[in-house]
């Protein structure tokens, strides 16, 4: 990649995360980058298609720290099921981000711009079809397509949760309970017990509580 736009994109990254794609100059970018102001039309065209390939940048940088695992043709669906929400879980709380970088795709999430329909097309969908891909191996083929989108998104959101409203748990969760439980292992562990036991893939979550207060990891500990 070209030094130059390298420069332009990494300083970027921090002004867009912090200020908005609208408050943001091209001129602040260009200064903190140390580069010619007409640099950012020569390698992106306009403002709007830097502040997309920032933010395209962003969330590869993520998906490229924590890629999802290369199953084989006989791998369980359960096993399929369980990586996938590992993978979710770590890129969102377990891998260290450059701060801006989460800020930034966080920001796009709840104020979606023309970067968030890139995002959706190059890296959201894909990924979606490989989760619709692996509810396919556990549901009837019967099960309607809204079932199998909002059972997709159930999942998602779980583990999207523990990103966005990280701070409130730890307000919520006593410390000594979060060292011991919460970790991004364990989530990913619970998430995919819960969805597992909806799609009626293992023990219902009835039967799990009982086993876990039978080996004395209950809340009388």
């Amino acid at each position: 990649m070209d030094d130059t736009r390298t420069k332009l994109l990494e300083a970027a990254g921090p002004i867009f995360a912090d200020h908005g794609f609208q408050a943001t100059t091209v001129r602040d970018i260009c200064q903190r980058a140390g580069v010619n102001l007409a640099s950012v039309n020569y390698y992106f065209g306009d403002k709007e298609r830097l502040y997309v390939e920032t933010v395209k940048r962003a969330h590869g940088l993520a998906v490229d720290q924590v890629p999802l695992p290369d199953w084989s043709d006989d791998t369980p669906p359960e096993v399929k099921l369980r990586d996938f929400v590992r993978t979710l879980i770590e890129r969102m709380i377990g891998v260290k981000h450059a701060s801006w970088q989460m800020r930034l795709m966080m920001r796009e999430i709840l104020q979606p711009s023309a970067a968030c329909r890139e995002l959706v097309e190059s890296y959201f969908r894909p990924h979606l079809d490989v989760l619709l891909g692996i509810l396919d191996e556990m549901l009837p083929a019967s099960a309607p397509e809204h079932r199998r989108a909002q059972l997709a998104f159930s999942l998602v959101g779980q583990c999207l949760y523990y990103r966005v409203a990280g701070e409130i748990v730890n307000m919520l969760v006593p410390e000594e309970q979060r060292q011991r439980w919460f970790s991004p292992p364990q989530l990913a562990d619970h998430i995919a017990q819960v969805m597992l036991a909806a799609l009626g893939r293992t023990e219902p979550l009835s039967t799990q509580l009982q086993s876990d207060c039978a080996t004395g990891v209950c809340h009388t500990d």
